[in-house]
């Protein structure tokens, strides 16, 4: 049976153990932001923590290139040491919201694991981008600050190149490979890692791997058995004609109409205008005990579960994770349920286009419902 590592698997278990760490960190200051040391030291797992320095320092430097004018030269001594010392100087003031972080942290943790299971990985992302040309030993070292797990590994292997001599990424690539199967005994073991993710949020080795299903058996047909020689056949007297059946009568075939896809915010104002609201179609014929009713939620962004919140951001707001907080601190400043239900209705169904997202948006309303229930 053919195990292999389940690249959806780590990027799940990245996107909920960021919403996880960030719930405990930003749940009681929401509009609060992280500075350099405290990205440093976000999680007790090193390597999650540099891959997230990391990430951010390659945005920052392809912002940076941009900074270009015809109209200037750019490559003037006294502008590149201007540069460099403006540059030096904006690292020191880091500054992540909870939106801009979260997706960052998802994704260092998704790298983390990925490079534990296979240092492949690592080398051609981190170490070797896709866009990276020819690189020099000297140039790889570079990148191994940034390196925590199987760091011994890579060390081992840049001191194996020609000093000095550049070398195409492919190349570099299957030769990493070659050292790797050459030198299993490099390989940090991946266990105790597992038991540190574990201890943040439930993870073991085997929910990181997928089992090919084992091939189909296809069924063998028996031989035929041969055929019995028959036995004389008497003579039968001519049949009577079998009695005339009334054939069964068709039923008319109906036309099925088509249903034109109405978009959300039309078919929910619609909704909203003709029948009866939410609350009032929930409503129990009897007095509902306190325990058949659902609690109410001080904040929508405490009553939505990170299950409920992947679903939200996947399905309403189009995986865009910013938008998505921005909509609910919207809607958690709203005074009243009509108002907040107005603003799901009739801008966010219209500004983001949703169709058949039925389900979501009513689970959005039950929500409010909840928060604004007296």
């Amino acid at each position: 049976m053919n195990t292999k590592y389940s690249h959806a698997q780590r990027e799940q278990y990245g996107r909920l153990l960021a919403a996880r760490l960030c719930d405990q960190h930003f749940g009681a200051r929401p509009t609060a932001t992280l500075d350099g040391p405290a990205v440093l030291s976000f999680t007790p797992v090193r390597q999650v923590n540099l891959f997230v320095v990391q990430e951010l320092l390659g945005k920052w430097t392809a912002e940076m290139a941009q900074l270009r004018s015809a109209y200037f030269d750019f490559e003037d001594a006294d502008v590149r040491q201007a540069l460099t010392q403006f540059m030096n100087v904006l690292s020191r003031r880091i500054r992540l919201s909870r939106p801009t972080y979260e997706p960052l942290l998802a994704q260092a943790v998704a790298d983390t694991l990925a490079g534990a299971l296979s240092p492949a990985d690592t080398l051609a992302t981190k170490l070797l981008p896709a866009e990276a040309g020819p690189r020099t030993p000297e140039q790889l070292r570079e990148g191994l600050r940034y390196l925590n797990i199987n760091k011994t590994l890579f060390e081992r292997f840049i001191d194996a190149l020609p000093a000095g001599q550049e070398q195409p990424r492919d190349y570099l690539i299957s030769h990493f490979r070659q050292h790797l199967e050459s030198n299993p005994d490099q390989l940090e073991p991946i266990a105790p890692l597992v038991a540190q993710f574990n201890e943040l949020l439930p993870l073991t080795e085997d929910e990181l791997r997928e089992v090919s299903p084992p091939p189909v058996a296809v069924p063998v047909q028996p031989a035929a058995a041969p055929a019995p020689t028959p036995a004389p056949v008497a003579v039968a007297a001519a049949p009577t004609a079998p009695a005339a059946t009334m054939p069964a009568a068709k039923e008319p075939a109906t036309a099925e109409a088509e249903v034109a896809t109405v978009p959300l915010h039309a078919k929910l104002k619609a909704e909203r205008s003709g029948t009866p609201s939410l609350s009032e179609t929930l409503r129990p014929d009897r007095a509902a005990t306190l325990g058949d009713k659902a609690p109410n939620v001080e904040s929508l962004r405490e009553a939505i579960s990170i299950n409920q919140r992947f679903s939200f951001i996947n399905e309403l707001f189009g995986g865009e994770n910013m938008r998505y907080h921005a909509a609910i601190q919207h809607l958690d400043a709203l005074p009243d349920a009509d108002a907040a239900k107005r603003y799901v209705t009739d801008n966010l169904a219209a500004e983001l286009h949703w169709v058949r997202k039925d389900e979501h948006v009513n689970k959005l309303l039950r929500l409010i419902d909840r928060k604004f229930s007296t």
